[in-house]
């Protein structure tokens, strides 16, 4: 068979190849599996089951294929396989083998492409959208901690190391980068961007993807090595009124006051898709669930970008000529569930289809997968709607056309030709100690030194310090479950005491070091609605009480099914942090150490307000997620701190509420006690404010 001749290109041998397949293999194609647990336990949100037995009652081997894989295999005809949580990377590659095999034996051979989020962050995240961190892959600074560094080049290294590790353990697409322009700081996803400058943010997703999928040696860049890198999210998702994620009914509207939707385009078109290596673009692209407001100029639709032919088909396909791939995000295409409050489909804007005719939609629009989605009856639907109303011929033409793009990612990986991997090789390589060695030094690059008043740092090892223990309270999870109240220690005692002698009082102590993340607010609530209020709330980035005096008066965009109102408004009223006790902790520690100094660490995984703090503090480092080791490194002079801000730090909420959602750069900044502007581009070192050839490229 010609597809399998693998002298022809990918494009001959995918077209060879869709023009085999029924309509129901290419439909399993255009389908995703849930997110896979390897081994499948029978708890948690991603459950499975071997031989209809738990996998601890079952006595398999943790690499078994379980009895929902293998009907995602045999029956559905789903290829593209989305891996969560693997065990290591040895029962990985075993996993993989089994999966591969039994794809082979199946009509046409078709492999499985197997997919991840990220999971080589050194900070643990219980999101849904970054499930797949953890395991034993090497450990780097991702998004705003890789943008912290001002390097591309280390980027290109990661994607390049990432890569390799992903291939031994059998992924072949990564779920990544995520390159929206990260305008609204209140943003729930604001550090898994490559943060509000645009070339900067252009240049971190070009060197991401050559890294993530050239193979050294190859005349097109594809090979062994790659690794499909599906960035998002089109066309940015960083725009969020008053910094609601998308995720959620109460979320779902992206707007742009200050008229700036093209700009929110360059890391796509001016990174992404103009890459410097032969793989010319990245292969796959996933829009966002966001309703991009009024944007929409030639149907005036206000709809999911999927759904939107204008986004999809007028702007991305057709203006700039995008031929990859476009994977709807996680589950757009159901029917909502009642109410805005919880964590349901997400097909905003056009509830009164059916699941059918969304998906037609979709596909018409040009888009070619369907992320979340493992049942193939609304897709076969879309088929028979299709032909009904465009006829067969064209139905076919269009299924296949999407078939070919999705095959053409397989096979310029080598999928067809060789998938099976050697487990021990794999175990040997991925969290090899070159990997993790150069991951840790680029956790290092990432921390930024913002204070260091009267040069207090670095400490001296073996001081006594005290470092109070945090308490969050219950606040709302991702899948809005109710996390409970939690106390504990942020930074274990034994890692400490590596590093300093380590009191139980700040009277004991020499110094305090006090840890503390970005404030944790909630952005709506059912009891406000319930006591006449429209449930909205404002997302406050301070940690004392916040009244949102300032924000607008309406809102810009509005509308729900399940609203009788439009008006999302939410001036007037206050929100408290769950963490509020971060900031009690500075405070106290700083009161009872009297004269002697306090440190403050922060990990910022969106800018925070520290006009609360800072004048308390002595000195401020700041990270958007590292190890804890690599932190003490710094405080202990093991390393020179080196990062710099990839955003802006606000002087208070009043910037934040006047400034526009889809603007960079139009806050105030925070001016120290020590006269330094917590601006773009600013960080110390030992000798003062960094200036460098990194400043001079990249300035505002």
């Amino acid at each position: 068979m010609p597809y399998e001749d693998w002298r022809l290109s990918p494009q001959e041998r995918a077209r060879d190849l869709a023009s085999r397949m029924t309509v129901e293999q290419i439909a399993g194609l255009m389908l995703y599996s849930p997110h896979q647990m390897v081994p499948a336990m029978p708890f948690g949100p991603f459950p499975g089951t071997y031989g209809g037995k738990t996998f601890p009652e079952s006595g398999e081997k943790p690499w078994a294929l379980s009895d929902q894989q293998k009907k995602l295999l045999q029956e559905d005809n789903i290829r593209h396989i989305l891996a969560m949580k693997l065990e290591n990377a040895g029962t990985a590659a075993r996993w993989n083998n089994e999966m591969q095999a039994m794809a082979e034996s199946l009509p046409l051979g078709l492999p499985v492409n197997t997919s991840s989020d990220p999971r080589h962050g050194a900070a643990s995240s219980g999101a849904e959208y970054r499930g797949g961190a953890g395991g034993d892959v090497s450990k780097w600074p991702e998004g705003l901690a890789m943008s912290a560094t001002f390097s591309p080049e280390l980027c290109r290294r990661f994607g390049e190391i990432a890569s390799k590790e992903y291939r031994a353990m059998g992924i072949a697409t990564a779920l990544s980068p995520q390159i929206d322009l990260a305008t609204e700081p209140r943003w729930m996803r604001f550090g898994d961007t490559f943060g509000e400058h645009a070339g900067l943010s252009a240049d971190m997703a070009r060197a991401y993807c050559d890294g993530m999928q050239t193979t050294e040696g190859e005349k097109t860049g594809w090979g062994g090595d790659s690794v499909n890198a599906m960035v998002k999210h089109w066309p940015g998702g960083g725009t969020c009124e008053g910094g609601r994620d998308a995720h959620y009914a109460w979320g779902k509207y992206a707007v742009y006051p200050g008229g700036n939707f093209e700009e929110h385009l360059k890391p796509f078109l001016e990174g992404a898709f103009r890459l410097s290596g032969p793989t010319e673009k990245a292969s796959a692209v996933m829009p966002y669930y966001s309703v991009p407001w009024g944007q929409d100029k030639k149907n005036g639709e206000n709809v999911g970008n999927s759904y939107s032919e204008y986004i999809i088909h007028d702007l991305l396909r057709e203006k700039y000529g995008y031929n990859g791939v476009v994977c709807t995000d996680w589950g757009i295409t159901a029917d909502h569930g009642e109410g805005v409050e919880g964590f349901n489909s997400r097909c905003w804007g056009v509830e009164e289809l059916t699941e059918g005719e969304r998906h037609l939609r979709i596909l018409m629009n040009g888009v070619d997968q369907f992320g979340g989605n493992a049942e193939a009856g609304p897709v076969l639907e879309a088929y028979r709607l299709g032909c009904e109303k465009y006829g067969e011929k064209a139905m076919r033409r269009r299924f296949e056309e999407s078939a070919v793009r999705l095959l053409v990612n397989t096979f310029r990986c080598g999928l067809f030709e060789n998938p099976y991997l050697d487990p021990e090789e794999s175990a040997a390589l991925v969290g090899c100690e070159e990997f993790c060695r150069e991951g840790y030094e680029a956790q290092l690059k990432s921390v930024i030194l913002l204070k260091n008043k009267e040069s207090l740092l670095p400490l001296k090892k073996g001081v006594k310090v005290y470092v109070p223990n945090r308490h969050i309270d219950a606040t709302p999870a991702f899948f809005r479950n109710m996390d409970e109240e939690k106390d504990f220690a942020p930074v274990p005692r034994s890692l400490l005491s590596k590093y300093f002698t380590v009191v139980d009082t700040p009277e004991e102590a020499e110094v305090g070091l006090v840890f503390i993340e970005t404030p944790i607010t909630n952005p709506y609530e059912v009891s406000d609605r319930e006591q006449g209020g429209n449930g909205y709330l404002p997302v406050s980035l301070q940690f004392s009480p916040y009244t949102a005096e300032k924000a607008r008066e309406h809102s810009i965009a509005g509308g729900d099914p399940y609203e009788d109102f439009t008006d999302r408004g939410y001036r007037g009223k206050t929100v408290r942090a769950a963490n509020e006790r971060d900031l009690t902790n500075i405070l106290e520690t700083k009161s009872r150490m009297g004269e002697k100094p306090v440190i403050v660490i922060a990990e910022l995984n969106k800018p925070m307000v520290m006009a609360e703090f800072e004048r308390e503090a002595a000195g401020i480092v700041a990270h958007f997620g590292v190890q804890a080791q690599a932190v003490l490194d710094i405080l202990v002079g093991n390393a020179e701190p080196g990062g710099l801000l990839p955003v802006q730090l606000p002087k208070d909420m009043e910037t934040i509420e006047t400034q526009q959602e889809d603007v960079p750069f139009d806050m105030v900044p925070y001016t120290d006690e020590c006269g330094n502007t917590y601006d773009f581009g600013f960080g110390l070192n030992w000798s003062g404010p960094i200036s460098d050839s990194r400043t001079e490229k990249y300035s505002r």
